[in-house]
């Protein structure tokens, strides 16, 4: 009985993540969505479509229930960070569409195997696992980027949140006021 509460309950965590994740690219241009935004070049799609890669990857291969689709190798060297971003000819709606199909295939996953279900993660150091550890670590995984992705949001336009409905949306003046204060506890702390 505790193993279909932790398993919906992690799988209902994810479910919510992913979302949040998506809401990040609403309202935003094609250029917004793909242009780095830190030194490494972390960028709003790209996360998107390293989620996608991710999650067919670890409910797919993994389980030995390999996901429809071509998926780069993952010892190839030469496609390791190719899905940290968007090439020119491919579009937001592809990539989103790509991650909805990892979404229902990791989800028939979750759906037909109990959480104790064998499964091998070659990239490990440990790599015999269960479905609950690599459902937690695909949790962990989504929430870390998802959190990037806020960060990035907000970065752009100032949008926070994890849905529309919890959006924080403050005027330019409180956000200054606020960034102000704590720029001065930062200095003082310094001192």
């Amino acid at each position: 009985m505790i193993d279909d509460f932790a398993k919906e309950h992690l799988h209902d965590r994810l479910r919510r993540v992913r979302e949040a994740l998506l809401w990040k690219l609403d309202g935003l241009g094609e250029y917004d969505v793909r242009r780095p935004l830190t030194p490494t070049g972390t960028n709003l799609l790209g996360l998107v479509k390293h989620l996608a890669l991710l999650e067919s990857a670890y409910f797919g291969m993994v389980f030995d229930r390999p996901f429809p689709e071509p998926l780069p190798r993952w010892d190839d060297p030469s496609t390791h960070g190719t899905d940290l971003w968007a090439t020119e000819d491919e579009t937001r709606e592809e990539i989103v569409d790509r991650y909805r199909r990892a979404w229902a295939h990791a989800d028939a996953t979750i759906a037909a195997l109990p959480l104790d279900a064998p499964g091998h993660v070659p990239w490990w150091p440990h790599p015999d696992v269960r479905l609950f550890t690599v459902l937690a670590h695909m949790l962990t995984e989504t929430t870390r980027h998802a959190g990037h992705a806020d960060i990035l949001r907000e970065q752009l336009d100032g949008a926070t949140g994890l849905t529309p409905h919890h959006a924080t949306d403050h005027d330019a003046a409180t956000r200054d006021a606020h960034y102000a204060k704590v720029e001065q506890a930062a200095r003082a702390a310094a001192r």
